[in-house]
């Protein structure tokens, strides 16, 4: 699975509260999480977000609580991808149950910057800043945990695997 798109730049411990503000968190409709999605620190990027974007994070990416709204938040948006140096546990066991792309990155994280373009590979773990030219390499997951992601979440994995 390949990703491509513009880059949205944020730094170190972005909290789940940072990504879908408590504010918002009497809603299940995840259309109506993207639209607050990030707002506290990017309040520009809901309206700016195109499908197939990219974040790109500092350490402990989605820190914080353990609801699964801040990543449905964020592929709600259209992100296809979040690349961070590291992710919070939970976050990253949330974001694979739901089926959104993420990568864990250090040197991704620190050379890409906002607003370049950027393909990453997923099953292979490679990420192509187009805009400059250079290429990282991430541990891809697993085929199994791939699949999951690629099936849209754990759910859809299961019901597809008809269990």
């Amino acid at each position: 699975m390949t990703v491509k798109g513009k880059v949205f730049k944020y730094g170190n411990d972005v909290d789940t509260d940072v990504i879908i503000p408590a504010r918002y968190l009497n809603t299940t409709s995840e259309s109506e999480l993207a639209l607050h999605c990030m707002e506290d620190i990017d309040p520009s990027y809901a309206g700016c977000v195109n499908k197939g974007d990219i974040i790109v994070a500092g350490d402990n990416f989605g820190c914080g609580s353990s609801r699964e709204h801040a990543p449905i938040a964020i592929k709600a948006s259209g992100a296809g991808l979040v690349i961070a140096k590291s992710f919070a546990r939970i976050f990253y066991r949330n974001s694979i149950n739901i089926g959104m792309p993420i990568l864990e990155c250090p040197e991704a994280a620190e050379s890409i910057a906002a607003g370049d373009v950027v393909e990453a590979d997923l099953s292979a773990g490679e990420i192509r800043d187009l805009t400059t030219g250079k290429t990282f390499r991430a541990r891809a997951f697993p085929p199994f945990i791939g699949q999951i992601i690629e099936d849209g979440g754990l759910l859809k994995h299961l019901v597809k695997k008809g269990k």
